[in-house]
């Protein structure tokens, strides 16, 4: 609290006495020092001329506490003085408002000061623990500009990888034609429902232009500005063209584009804007420092991820998942699993229990150690990274993988970076100049979207009752622009794994099967890699085969498509057995797959063995799509 005592001689500007012989005070006292710049000097009590020129001060009060002597000779201690000396220095002053006008406030923080004044050498060595020795305030410039190639990367891995699928997917003679759903939402949506609110409804440019063209140009575009940010032409711009086309995009190509790392690109993608530099050319030598909102909203989202992806397999009621027993079928049961995979799946039961234990720990507990200051943030980030890695090596998980590594990318600081960079890119940047996002925009947005992702976190029953009602409206209007999401994969650990087998005949009697790029068919195929491109059609007959035909209503279409050998569903396919007409009939059959054992393979030469279950879809002619009226 402020003191009675008064300087005879006061300094011509603040001055912040310290104890020169604690490491934590000198530490503290840099990190001030570069905050405040020139407003505030620093001298160590122990300084010969602060005992000549402040007698009125006894040298053991100097031990005990900061001094702050301001130029009218009034002299403060403890967090008074600190406050004080900040906001004098234009920084923090929200803080000191807060020791002004709020008692509790005030009262709190000066029991917290007295709490490390007196455990000074204890806090010193947390002090080294989280925060380290670097004095100067951590910069994210090539944090910033690596982070955003790597989006840029990410954004044309997943334009050039819808392109090659575009028109057998929902193109004109595509499984679930683009032109088909709007014609059917237009007739939906109400005539009120016009400009802006129809596409809040429904945010896609087919609105305006839906077509196979329409589609090509969209992904044209998406490819064009996934260059332009990989070359920093325009950052802040070219980031919300990308969203807004892959926004449109996965509106389109519904059920193709509703997996968890579409929307996380999405959402990745709308924070990048508010992280990426206002400037029309990206130079890490000319550029102000990023956002720390933006910066710190990435990280929440990674935390995010991170955590729900554990929580949900606890909350999950997945047996499997609390004793530890998941991991013994995953391998083979995940949607398209690579041939580390299979060797992953012969190890032994007790070392999957143990990989599953290791696997909620990093889910659980380390996603928390983003919080806990620099050096546990900068493990945090390793581990994630090595645990991404061996997802990646066991299961093709598309651009999902490199976008969570990316996301990791947010824990470092330049500091840690510096030492990767070519030798040319490690030397001390210049300061930081030019614009950028203003705190009257970052602040407002992190608060927005901390409070709509909160939402989607797990809380107690009574806390979510709680939440009050406009919050929750507010989080339904901003749902369809899929950018303040949830996540968390195999809440349930499928336990089998169900395969449909596609066959077509000319007389109802010999069936050929039809052999799909990646999805499991043939027992002799090796199990492949084939991310960070998606082959979405196999993913979805994965999710197709653990239901029904009436759950998957594109997968009638899929039928009527192959019965008219349509060139871009064909196209999407590793086997047509009937390239030169198409069959009379078409059915679908379901069989169990299961991964071989060693001894197995080498006598078969088979990675996979299978046993038939049932009829899934039975046999069709292309008489059964016709419609009453002969469409």
């Amino acid at each position: 609290m402020p003191n009675d005592a008064r300087v005879a001689s006061p300094p011509p500007k603040p001055l912040l006495i310290f104890d020169g012989d604690c490491g934590f005070c000198r530490r503290w006292a840099a990190r001030w020092q570069r905050a405040t710049g020139d407003a505030v000097n620093y001298l160590p009590y122990q300084d010969e001329t602060v005992a000549k020129k402040y007698p009125e001060i006894p040298r053991q009060n100097f031990a005990e506490a900061l001094h702050l002597i301001l130029p009218d000779g009034a002299v403060h201690t403890g967090a008074d003085a600190a406050f004080r000396a900040l906001a004098a220095g234009g920084a923090e002053r929200w803080l000191f408002w807060c020791y002004r006008r709020i008692p509790p406030f005030a009262l709190l923080t000066e029991l917290v000061y007295e709490q490390v004044a007196a455990h000074r050498q204890f806090l010193s060595r947390l002090d080294r623990f989280f925060l380290g020795t670097q004095l100067a305030p951590p910069r994210y410039v090539w944090v910033r500009c690596l982070f955003l190639r790597g989006l840029a990367l990410i954004y044309l891995i997943a334009f050039v990888s819808l392109w090659m699928q575009m028109d057998g997917l929902i193109g004109r003679q595509g499984i679930a034609p683009a032109q088909n759903l709007m014609q059917n939402l237009k007739k939906i949506v109400s005539d009120r429902h016009i400009g802006a609110d129809r596409f809040h409804q429904v945010p896609t440019l087919g609105w305006w232009v839906v077509g196979d063209r329409a589609l090509h140009w969209q992904c044209g575009a998406g490819i064009i500005l996934s260059i332009l940010l990989l070359g920093g032409i325009a950052p802040a711009p070219a980031l919300f063209l990308l969203w807004a086309v892959y926004l449109s995009l996965s509106t389109l190509a519904s059920p193709f584009l509703d997996f968890q790392w579409d929307i996380l690109l999405l959402e990745t993608g709308f924070l990048a804007i508010f992280f990426a530099p206002l400037q029309l050319w990206e130079r890490p030598g000319r550029q102000p420092e990023p956002s720390l909102p933006a910066l710190w909203l990435l990280r929440w989202l990674l935390f995010r991820l991170m955590f729900r992806s554990g929580w949900v397999k606890l909350a999950g009621g997945d047996d499997s998942w609390r004793h530890l027993t998941a991991l013994r079928v995953h391998y083979e049961t995940q949607p398209l699993p690579t041939w580390i995979g299979w060797y992953a799946h012969q190890l032994p039961a007790s070392v999957h229990s143990v990989c599953c234990f290791l696997m909620f720990v990093i889910e659980l507990a380390v996603p928390f150690m983003i919080f806990c200051g620099r050096k546990p943030r900068l493990l945090a980030a390793v581990i994630f990274t090595l645990f991404q890695g061996i997802i990646l090596l066991t299961g093709n998980y598309t651009f999902f993988n490199g976008l969570t590594i990316l996301l990791c990318l947010s824990l470092l600081d330049d500091g840690a970076l510096r030492k990767f960079l070519p030798e040319r890119f490690r030397h001390p940047l210049p300061r930081p100049s030019g614009a950028r996002w203003p705190w009257k925009i970052t602040a407002p947005l992190a608060l927005l979207v901390v409070l709509m992702t909160a939402l989607t976190l797990p809380m107690p029953g009574p806390v979510a009752q709680a939440v009050p009602r406009g919050l929750v409206a507010l989080f339904r209007w901003l749902g369809p622009f899929r950018s303040f999401n949830g996540y968390g994969l195999f809440a349930v650990m499928t336990q089998t794994r169900p395969e449909i087998i596609l066959q077509g005949s000319n007389d109802g009697q010999t069936w050929e099967d039809y052999e799909f790029k990646y999805k499991p068919g043939d027992l002799q195929r090796r199990p492949s890699f084939v991310a960070p491109h998606q082959p979405r059609l196999d993913w979805q007959m994965w999710f197709a085969a653990l239901g029904t035909v009436e759950d998957n209503p594109w997968f009638r279409s899929l039928e009527k498509q192959l019965l008219t050998n349509s060139p871009p569903v064909v196209a999407l396919l590793a086997r047509n057995p009937f390239p030169r007409a198409p069959p009379k009939y078409i059915r679908a059959l379901l069989y169990q797959y299961r991964f071989t054992d060693p001894a197995a393979r080498r006598a078969t030469g088979q990675w996979w063995r299978r046993d038939y279950l049932r009829v899934y879809a039975p046999p069709l002619s292309l008489a059964d799509f016709r419609l009453p009226n002969g469409n």
